[in-house]
Parts: structure tokens; sequence; C-alpha cells
């Protein structure tokens, strides 16, 4: 009786068969497990820079509507520094010391608007650093695997010409070369797509809580240099 594909697999290991696959084929898996490894470098670094900038976005936020004025969160706006908001406060904060310092008021309310926004996007391409190598690993890496996929499904029929026979044996080689190369392909790229969707709703997220808070700001300070 023949043994299956999958006892064959079961009996002699991943790793040995790994080990006898052809050098191509190796190469492509060797590409692929990098682009899985820094992929995965990528999401824990973003999962971690994304749950710091939630938790210190609360805190500030709570310190922001509780001051008395800007200069007040001028000095405790350190301790919440790796909030986007911050980042997004010290533009309007300038942009309101320039104009109070030169004009002894806030009457160009358009520039601030615009200082804002400019704040929040620069924060926003910040968090939006590396999420295209995720894209790029969620859209690639299959094809990559297709390829060594194709490589497998050719040695397998070299093997089927050389030795003249159609056995499991004959193919098997060239058909788990395929296999594995599918497997790692599909590795890499279902993560990569799971995470760039989900952290891109966590971004807009919080360039919405930015935009909400720019306008907070345009409140305050027109309670605090208003005709």
């Amino acid at each position: 009786m023949v043994p299956s594909l999958p006892g064959i697999l079961l009996q002699t290991g991943l790793w040995e068969i790994i080990g006898h696959v052809s050098p191509l084929t190796l190469v492509v898996i060797l590409i692929l497990l990098a682009f899985s490894i820094y992929s995965w470098t990528i999401i824990f670094a973003k999962w971690s820079t994304f749950a710091r900038a939630r938790r210190a976005d609360a805190r500030f936020l709570r310190a922001f509507r509780k001051a008395s004025g800007l200069d007040s969160v001028m000095v405790v706006s350190e301790q919440f520094r790796p909030s986007p908001m911050v980042a997004v406060f010290d533009f309007g904060y300038e942009e309101v010391s320039r104009q109070v310092k030169s004009r002894g008021t806030v009457n160009n309310k358009v520039a601030l608007e615009r200082t804002l926004q400019l704040g929040t996007s620069e924060e926003l391409a910040k968090l939006e650093r590396n999420m295209g190598w995720l894209a790029t690993t969620a859209s690639v890496s299959p094809f990559i695997g297709l390829f060594g996929t194709v490589l497998g499904i050719i040695r397998s029929f070299e093997q089927l010409g050389q030795q003249g026979s159609s056995s499991l044996r004959a193919v098997g080689p060239g058909i788990s070369d395929a296999l594995i190369a599918t497997a790692v392909g599909l590795f890499a790229a279902i993560p990569a797509a799971i995470f760039y969707n989900h952290f891109g709703h966590v971004i807009k997220e919080i360039g919405a809580r930015m935009d909400d808070f720019a306008l907070e700001f345009l409140n305050m300070t027109e309670r605090t240099y208003g005709e």
C-alpha cells in the first residue's frame, strides 16, 4: 500500500522536509520568513505604540479639560509626551504664542486652524510609518509563495520524467516543496493583512480624536483671548 502524502510529511518531519527542498525553493522560503519576521516586529511595535498613545491621549485630554488656560496645560504637557494630542497642542500653542507676542491677541484664527491641522498630519504620518511594509507583505507574500509552488510542481514533473514512474515517492519531494512554499507564503501574508486593517482603523480613530481636540483647543483659545 502506497503511503499518503500527509503520512510521509508526518513521518519525515517538517525540518527534514525543508532540509531536502531544492535550493531555489529554499531561497523563496527564506525570503518569506524574512518578510514574516520583520512584519511581526512591526506588529508588536505598533501594538505597543498605539496602546501607549491611547492611554496618554486619554490622560492628557482629562488634564486639558480641567485646565484654566493654555499656559497651565503647557506646564504639565511634558508628562503626557507619548500622546499625539500633546504634539498637536505644541503646534497650536506655538502659533498662539507668536500671535500674542506680535499683536497682543489671537486675531488670525485661520492660521491657527492650519497650524493645528499640520500638527495632526505630522502625527498621523508618524503613526502610519512602516504600515506600508505590512501592506506589501500581505499583497506580495502569496505571490512569492505561489512562485515556490510552481517551482515545486516543476520539480515534480522533472522527477516524473527522469524516473518514468507516477508513484507518490517520485513526485512527493516536488509536491512537498510546493506545499511548504504555499504554507509559508500564507503564514507571512495573513497576519500582515489582519493587522494592517486593524491598525488602519486604530489610526483613523486616533486621527479623529486629534481633530476633535483641535476644536477644543480653538474653543479654549477663544475663551482665553476672545475679544
